[in-house]
């Protein structure tokens, strides 16, 4: 940043940072870099404004300190001075006096207290001078440290309208050196930050805060000293420079809107929009007047909680009293005495500034963002950026996430909740199945042992009996009751058949299907009554498949006639067919009275069903999973009761791999 030593002035405490972007909105020359949502200060980039450290409402933003470093210089024995800032007078009014907090100082360990103050009584002078001399190129007073950073590093060709004089710290060291000798140390307090890398003519540069901490480790106060005098040399009208246009009156030059040759600007937005204006060749101004802050007495080595007009008002009774008492001549007498002081400098230009991205890098990244429409920009500041533009370029630049964009967040949230939504309820689906597999896995093995049981006693009745049906003479009355067993045998015999299906040993033939005209011919094979209708459709464009056409036919004819049932005072049947190039879903949905929750982890089981004595088996459904399971398929239920909670019906939905092995397997 300056000359000093130090390279980092402001750090991040990452526990205290809640991802808020106070400190990028806040910070001028958007020095603030965000990784994984935490706020990092960029040490090339910061110009030590403290805006950051001001606004952080969790203390995240600290600045260095030297209180330690101090207080071991005062209990070294070492001589040393202390300059006050003349924003002092703002900052420690609750003394009353003055001099009690001079006298707290001295009581702190230093052999001598001055003013920064007189400092300015001489660059004031210097600035006269300079601006006397009516020189074509405008001038830019330089006494703010921050100021001077960010025209050296973002406006580097404005460097030389830097106005080359020492800021009121930097003169006032060397008015002490001079008066006093170099074996003096000095330490500077007042309420910038930014101070703290401007010079190394100084030892330590305090803010206000931090000299408050010391009175508070000592047990300091003002009621346990006595009323001490600044030492010479005494300050005049320079006490008057921590507020806005403070320069300007220690001139006594006006800023007349009329004459319109001096400028003067303030605060955060406002420096900069000067700054950029008056690069741009602003006519007629010739002196450019600008703080990084609303005058030095809101900087941010100030107490929090100040107000601004109340402090201004401190000092300016404080600038009254002080020239009530002020003897003119010795002043005058000290400033003659250091006239011919060296109060020059130099500024270096460092251009830090990132070179713009292209409007096509701009674009896509707000393409990214979803923001491919004008107006998509809604320019709402939430990320710390005025625009979305500007978020974007940052983007490009490495110092911004995507995901400070507060409507691009929302909108991946609400696209992640709808994700979890459906994966939790694929999970709950999933457990249901596998509840239900489990199930008829056991249901199943008892089915097959049954089945394989009862085929041969079975083969055995059928067999006797029509041997015995076709001996018997044709009038004679047992051939009516042996052709009843050979019809009930081969009723059981279905059965047992059943059985083996839901159990998944049997035999499954593929052969290449056209889907749709399979689907269509199914209908064919059901007995639609006329106040049901179908209706068909399908967004497939290629309806190839591999199935058991017979075993296939069964599961809709199945599905149809339940639906069928199910809608006794009519209603409609939809046939849907979709899917991919890997798989085919095939949907029956019926607009009927629905299946209760209760009976929704029943309905696969041997032998369930809701139908009256004599209707029904209970095997039509196990013998739709047995078929869609050898087909390697799934079949899942979605069904309502309730009107209240949406259409009610039952859909059945089958999906099914679309290439099968052609071989007959035994599955």
């Amino acid at each position: 940043m300056g000359s000093s030593k130090y390279k980092q002035l402001v750090y991040t405490v990452k526990d205290r940072c809640r991802v808020c972007y106070t400190c990028v909105r806040e910070c001028p020359v958007k020095a603030i870099r965000i990784i994984n949502g935490q706020a990092e200060v960029m040490p090339e980039r910061c110009i030590g404004c403290g805006n950051c450290v001001k606004v952080c409402s969790q203390e995240a933003k600290i600045y260095l300190k030297f209180t330690e470093e101090v207080i071991r210089l005062l209990e070294s024995g070492q001589k040393t001075i202390a300059c006050l800032a003349p924003s002092f007078a703002a900052e420690f009014n609750e003394t009353g006096d003055y001099r009690l907090l001079v006298g707290m100082l001295r009581r702190l360990g230093f052999n001598k207290v001055c003013e920064i103050a007189f400092g300015a009584d001489l660059v004031a002078k210097e600035y006269s001078k300079l601006l006397e001399k009516n020189d074509s190129k405008p001038v830019i007073t330089s006494d703010c440290p921050a100021v001077a950073y960010y025209i050296k590093h973002y406006y580097p060709e404005l460097t030389k309208n830097l106005a080359p004089v020492v800021s009121p710290m930097v003169a006032t060291a060397r008015v002490l050196k001079e008066k006093y000798g170099n074996e003096y140390k000095l330490v500077f307090f007042g309420p910038c930050i930014a101070k703290k890398a401007e010079s190394d003519e100084l030892d330590y540069v305090c803010t206000f805060q931090e000299l408050r901490e010391m009175f508070r480790e000592k047990g300091i106060s003002k009621e346990q000293v006595s009323p001490s005098e600044f030492d010479p040399p005494l300050a005049g009208k320079g006490a008057i420079f921590p507020v806005a246009r403070g320069l300007l009156q220690n001139m006594e030059i006006v800023d007349d809107i009329s004459r319109g040759k001096v400028l003067t600007a303030e605060g955060r937005v406002n420096f900069r929009d000067a700054i950029e204006e008056f690069s741009n060749e602003l006519v007629g101004i010739k002196h450019l007047e600008v703080l990084a802050c609303e005058g030095c007495i809101m900087g941010p080595g100030m107490s929090r909680g100040g107000k601004r007009y109340a402090r201004r008002n401190m000092i300016t009774c404080y600038v009254q009293k002080k020239m009530e008492k002020l003897n003119i001549q010795e002043w005058e007498n000290e400033v003659k005495e250091f006239e011919n002081i060296d109060l020059s400098q130099e500024f270096e230009p460092l251009d830090r500034r990132i070179p713009k991205p292209t409007d096509e890098e701009i674009r896509q990244v707000l393409e990214k963002m979803g923001k491919t429409r004008a107006e998509d920009h809604l320019n709402c500041g939430a990320c710390g950026y005025d625009t979305c533009v500007e978020h974007a370029i940052a983007i490009i630049e490495g110092l911004a996430e995507n995901e400070m964009c507060l409507p691009y967040s929302i909108d991946k949230l609400h696209a992640s909740i709808r994700q979890l939504n459906e994966t939790y309820q694929e999970l709950v689906s999933t457990r249901q199945a596998l509840r239900q597999s489990e199930k008829l896995a056991s249901m199943g093995q008892l089915s097959a042992g049954i089945a394989h049981e009862l085929n041969n006693p079975l083969g055995i009745i059928t067999m006797y009996s029509n041997i015995l049906k076709e001996e018997a003479k044709p009038d004679d009355p047992i051939k009516h009751d042996l052709e009843l067993i050979a019809e009930q045998a081969n009723r059981c015999k279905n059965i047992v058949s059943g059985l083996l299906n839901f159990a998944r040993k049997n035999q499954v033939r593929y052969s290449e299907t056209d889907l749709l005209d399979f689907v269509k011919h199914s209908t064919e094979s059901v007995i639609i009554p006329g106040n049901i209708s179908i209706d068909i459709q399908s967004s497939l464009e290629n309806h190839s498949i591999m199935i058991d056409t017979d075993q296939m036919m069964q599961v809709l004819t199945n599905l149809l006639k339940n639906a069928v049932e199910a809608m006794p005072n009519g209603g409609n049947i939809f046939l849907r067919l979709s899917g991919n190039d890997d798989e085919i879903r095939i949907e029956v949905r019926d607009t009927g009275v629905g299946i209760s929750p209760e009976n929704m982890d029943k309905i696969f089981t041997p032998f369930f069903t809701t139908k009256k004595p004599g209707k029904g088996t209970g095997l039509g459904l196990p013998l739709i999973y047995g078929i869609i399971k050898m087909h390697r398929g799934k079949i899942q239920v979605v069904s309502n009761q309730d009107a209240q909670k949406g259409p009610v019906g039952t859909a059945f939905i089958i999906t099914l791999p679309r290439k099968n092995s052609t071989e007959t397997i035994k599955v």
